[in-house]
């Protein structure tokens, strides 16, 4: 089996430094930690049984869609031992996993020091773990400084990453249109894992007792302004539903209260429940049983995906060609039918229309998202 794959990109050997082993050959003359070694896939392949880590500590969606990754993992790979690291926060949705071996938290709150002691203090910790492999999806400084102070002899990230000089073997990435996110990810797997299409991203909620009725879940709320179905549109979506759903669940986080009972508060809808104190697992195992979900482009989404919940998502300033848009079964999206020059407007959201127009999500209606319910 070639370390890299026919057609496709070479692992690109990472600059060497003092004291480091420079074979491209499976490594004998290093004990444990070839810190700039470009160590084969055969390496890891050969061995009976490995320990790796999954870094990405970004957000709920970013997590979600990382799960796609130790799922591929596990499938290739049965025997080994999974391990992941999220930020703080996300680690409830990894409760009860059935195969991951450990899950490390990364406490992000509080002020830039003790964000960075507990930085500091998290990759000891990985460090003492000794493992085989690391792979991050996750582009930013924290999680490639995570992975070379692991210590592992296999580093994997994209070579965009700031600090894409400590990995082992760099993949490359794109914002390719039409290009799911999961797929980009699954480029850093994909030389070790002979799967040529990635696992969907699942979560493992217990399940909930039965309610008895047909109900369906809203999740109104998002971090950003501009990916934010105005309220006005959930509140007359609401209303049109009284008739058709018996009852609705408003579905958010503690920030999103507010929100919820406003929509609660001024629909006619005669049974809109707010739902702001669960976790996000529970969010999920709610998701898993409903008729279906209707969700901005937001982390919602995502936790619909990964219980194949049916899901209709509402798109404002952002498009599903970046490459995050629904992956269950039955699945519709929802955007302006508008031509607008200024949409996309960036691929995160913002806290504000840049043009003061919010035009992106003012134009859909709520007729476009009940014939995309229909359609499911």
């Amino acid at each position: 089996m070639p370390w890299h794959l026919p057609g496709q990109y070479k692992p690109t050997p990472s600059v060497l430094h003092r004291n480091q082993c420079r074979s491209i050959e499976p490594c004998r003359k290093v004990r444990r930690k070839p810190s700039g070694c470009d160590v084969p896939t055969p390496y890891l392949r050969t061995m009976p049984a490995r320990k790796v880590l999954f870094i990405q500590t970004a957000f709920i969606g970013d997590a979600i869609l990382a799960s796609a990754l130790w799922e591929t993992w596990h499938a290739a790979h049965p025997e080994d031992a999974i391990h992941i690291c999220v930020r703080q926060g996300n680690e409830a949705m990894f409760q009860g996993h059935p195969f991951l071996a450990g899950v490390h938290i990364w406490n992000k709150k509080g002020g830039l020091l003790p964000r960075y002691r507990s930085l500091n203090e998290l990759a000891r910790m990985l460090r003492r773990e000794r493992f085989d492999a690391v792979f991050t999806p996750h582009r930013h400084a924290s999680s490639g400084w995570l992975a070379w102070r692991s210590g592992a002899p296999i580093r994997v990230g994209f070579d965009v990453h700031p600090l894409r000089r400590v990995f082992t073997h760099r993949v490359p990435h794109g914002l390719e249109e039409g290009v799911h996110e999961i797929a980009r990810n699954h480029r850093l797997v994909e030389g070790w894992t002979d799967v040529e299409a990635p696992r969907l991203p699942r979560l493992y909620p217990e399940p909930l007792p039965p309610v008895g009725h047909a109900f369906a879940v809203l999740a109104p709320a998002s971090q950003w302004a501009t990916k934010q179905w105005p309220v006005e549109r959930w509140i007359e979506l609401c209303d049109a539903l009284a008739k058709e759903v018996p009852e609705l669940r408003l579905v958010g986080g503690p920030a999103d209260a507010a929100l919820l009972e406003e929509i609660a508060a001024k629909t006619e809808h005669p049974n809109a429940v707010v739902q702001a104190d669960q976790g996000l697992l529970e969010s999920a195992a709610l998701m898993a049983q409903a008729a279906w979900v209707l969700t901005n482009d937001s982390g919602p989404l995502h936790l619909a995906s990964a219980v194949n919940a049916p899901t209709v998502a509402v798109y404002c300033s952002t498009v599903p060609a970046f490459g995050f848009g629904p992956l269950s079964d039955r699945s519709r999206v929802v955007e302006s039918a508008e031509s607008l020059p200024c949409r996309p407007c960036g691929v995160h959201g913002k806290t504000s229309c840049p043009l003061g127009h919010f035009a992106c999500g003012e134009s859909i209606t709520v007729d476009q998202a009940l014939s995309a319910l229909d359609a499911l």
